[in-house]
Parts: C-alpha cells; sequence; structure tokens
C-alpha cells in the first residue's frame, strides 16, 4: 500500500468519524469519560489477538482501537484541546526526544539499555515529578501495576535482581506462603508478595504477566468445559 492509500483510508475513518459524531444519537451522547471504557476494552481484546497470533482478529481489533483513537482526538476538538493532527505531532516529538540511540548521538545496544534511558528522558520531561513512580496510573490491573512500578525501580538502579535472583526470590516466598500461620491478615500479606514475586520473574522472561494469566484461565475454563 503506498502512502496515499493510506491518507486516503485514515482521511475515509476520520470522515466516518465525524459523520457519526453528528448523525449517531449513542455516538453524540459520549464524552472521554463514557467512551474510554470501551477504548480499555478494545485493547484487552487487542492484547488477545496479538497474543494468540491470529491476524485476521489483530486486523479487526486494530482497527476497533484506531476509531477510539479518532474519536477521542475528536472529542478533543471539539472543545479546542487539540485535533488528531496535535496527537500525531506530540508522539513523533516524544518518540524522537525518548530514542536519542537513533535520532541522536546516544549509544544503547541491548533493551534494557534502550528502557533505562526511556524512563530518564521520561522523568526529565516538563510537568513530570522527580519521584521514581510519579504518574503510574493507580488504576492498572494489579499485575500490570507491579510490573510498572518493578520496572521503573530497576531502570533507577534500586531493584534489579538478575533471572536466577528473581526465581530464587519466588521460591523463597512460595515457601513462606507454605508456613505462614492460619491468620488472614498474614495470608493476605503473604499471597500478595508471592503475586508481585511471580510478576518479577515474569518481567525477566520478558513475559506479560496479566496476558499470561489470562491465558492460564483460559486453558483453565477449557479444561473444565
Amino acid at each position: 500500500m503506498t502512502r496515499s492509500e493510506i491518507q486516503e483510508a485514515l482521511a475515509r475513518l476520520d470522515e466516518l468519524t465525524r459523520r457519526l459524531r453528528v448523525e449517531c444519537p449513542w455516538d453524540r451522547e459520549q464524552d472521554e469519560r463514557t467512551i474510554v471504557p470501551h477504548t480499555v476494552e478494545e485493547a484487552y481484546e487487542l492484547a488477545d489477538a496479538a497474543h494468540a497470533r491470529d491476524d485476521g482478529k489483530l486486523l479487526d481489533e486494530l482497527g476497533d482501537v484506531l476509531f477510539q483513537v479518532h474519536f477521542l482526538s475528536l472529542l478533543m476538538e471539539e472543545r479546542g484541546a487539540g485535533d488528531l493532527a496535535a496527537v500525531a505531532d506530540h508522539v513523533h516529538a516524544k518518540l524522537v526526544r525518548r530514542h536519542p540511540h537513533v535520532f541522536g548521538d546516544v549509544e544503547a545496544r541491548e533493551a534494557g539499555e534502550v528502557l533505562r534511558n526511556w524512563d530518564e528522558i521520561k522523568r526529565g520531561e516538563e510537568g513530570r515529578g522527580d519521584g521514581v513512580f510519579d504518574d503510574v496510573p493507580e488504576n492498572f490491573p494489579a499485575l500490570l501495576l507491579a510490573r510498572k512500578v518493578q520496572r521503573r525501580a530497576a531502570s533507577a538502579g534500586v531493584f534489579d535482581l538478575s533471572d536466577d535472583e528473581a526465581l530464587a526470590d519466588l521460591r523463597a516466598t512460595v515457601e513462606a506462603l507454605a508456613g505462614a500461620p492460619d491468620d488472614p491478615d498474614a495470608l493476605y500479606g503473604m499471597i500478595g508478595a508471592v503475586l508481585f514475586a511471580a510478576v518479577h520473574v515474569a518481567r525477566k522472561r520478558k513475559v506479560d504477566p496479566e496476558l499470561a494469566l489470562r491465558s492460564a484461565s483460559a486453558r483453565f475454563r477449557q479444561e473444565i468445559e
């Protein structure tokens, strides 16, 4: 597909989005808060399609997410806060700024170095706090929140275990859970520690813990059915 064909396809989607916003009663009623739950749902469906390596479903779900971007950008445009072009320009500038190893003179030979540079640059951007965990969304699903705070800590050099150390930590927390007293508060804390340690192992092995658990739940459901 040529660049002009891509531009024409995106223009058709933009035109359709604007028409729905005017002519569809449901679309007219939406605002950012009502549409975002659908955005999150579409993102999860996209993640499932990617994990399943289902290209047909991936194509479909990417389209749904792309429509969400167009729709939310249109809502911003309506109140004069920005538009789709501003969104694209903003992310373009951000990606250039956070990839100095591509667009500047910084060297980064490994993915880990790229992530550390990314987090350091992000912390220095205007409007962001100085804390390691500033702007980490607290409404993330628990497994993704654990992975996010672990990555931030590792980038800051305060929590960077090796693969073997992470696995040993998981074994130790499981053993501690097995010997924990039959006390609700103690069990609450120990189970949380086991899950946190399991997320650490997943992160070190480059496995998304949220998708891995969803996949395990799906397998269990199929086996029971």
